[in-house]
């Protein structure tokens, strides 16, 4: 009912307990507050919060569009309807060191348990597509070093996600890893790797946790959790599968109406109007109004 009663520190402090677990930890990506609830029900361990996700959610492409504004605001929407812990993708931090800093303390206002700063010029472009550029080592430890020395939970966990495998190579990415770790970083997100075997190197080449991001159409295979887990995985994010589906499943919807008149071919495949208000927790209101839920629900079935 309303929002959750787990505290944003109580999330922190569960997020880094299960990191350094020997369990995976599986965050789908969030596209709305209410997918956030389903995650939470559906027994995950956490939720992310996707750049990319929060741009196209806006109709724009992933290049860096978004402001720290629009992020901490819906991102803070996401956290607050889930018990569980919440990281967003925070881009380049927003600008420069002094912004990068300000951005942390944002994120931690929203109730975000963490979140991640790449390495990529600004405009950035989606990790797995060819052609990125990323920058210098100094500049991309100044972020790290920025959001480190800002945050004022300790339990904040900044990640440093590095891009630099597709520009330099497999080597480069183990050493900036390093760096970034030096510089602050408590885990690692190395991006598009091509095999397992790349995400042993990282594995190989830090002892922070490290997080593999299972995208659709990209760089990296589906592995599965027991693959993840077997190099050393510690967490991996899904972060714009159910943006997907569900707009894979509103094309079709549509369709099926231009086409047929009705949308009744789609209606089976819908939630149904019982199952919407139970993730809404519709009966629970009651507890303020007992005239807000005193209805049969039509549609059970």
């Amino acid at each position: 009912m309303l929002y959750s009663a787990t505290t944003p520190a109580q999330k922190r402090e569960a997020f880094r307990t299960g990191l350094a677990s020997a369990e995976l930890q599986q965050f789908p990506g969030a596209f709305n507050p209410l997918s956030a609830r389903l995650i939470q029900e559906k027994g995950f361990d956490g939720v992310d919060i996707s750049g990319a996700v929060l741009a196209n959610d806006l109709g724009l492409p992933d290049i860096g569009l978004t402001t720290l504004t629009e992020v901490a605001t819906r991102a803070g929407q996401i956290a607050r309807m889930t018990d569980l812990p919440c990281i967003v993708d925070a881009d380049t931090g927003f600008g420069e060191p002094m912004n990068v800093a300000r951005s942390i303390q944002e994120l931690e206002d929203a109730g975000l348990a963490g979140c991640h700063i790449e390495d990529q010029f600004n405009p950035k472009r989606c990790g797995h597509l060819d052609g990125k550029n990323v920058v210098d080592l100094e500049t991309a430890t100044k972020r790290i070093r920025a959001a480190a020395d800002a945050r004022r939970d300790p339990n904040f966990l900044i990640m440093a996600r590095t891009d630099i495998r597709a520009v330099e190579g497999l080597q480069a990415a183990q050493d900036r890893a390093r760096a970034l770790v030096d510089a602050g970083a408590d885990a690692i997100f190395p991006e598009a790797m091509k095999s397992l075997a790349e995400f042993q190197a990282i594995r190989d080449a830090v002892e922070v946790p490290i997080l593999a991001n299972m995208t659709e159409f990209g760089q990296s295979g589906l592995f599965t959790t027991a693959q993840l887990s077997s190099v050393g995985v510690n967490m991996v994010i899904y972060p714009v599968t159910l943006l997907r589906s569900a707009m894979g499943a509103a094309e079709r919807t549509l369709d099926a109406i231009r086409a047929e008149g009705t949308q009744e071919s789609a209606v089976p495949q819908m939630l149904t109007r019982a199952r919407l208000y139970e993730l809404v927790d519709y009966e629970a209101y009651n507890h303020f109004d007992t005239s807000v839920f005193n209805f049969p629900v039509p549609g059970k079935h």
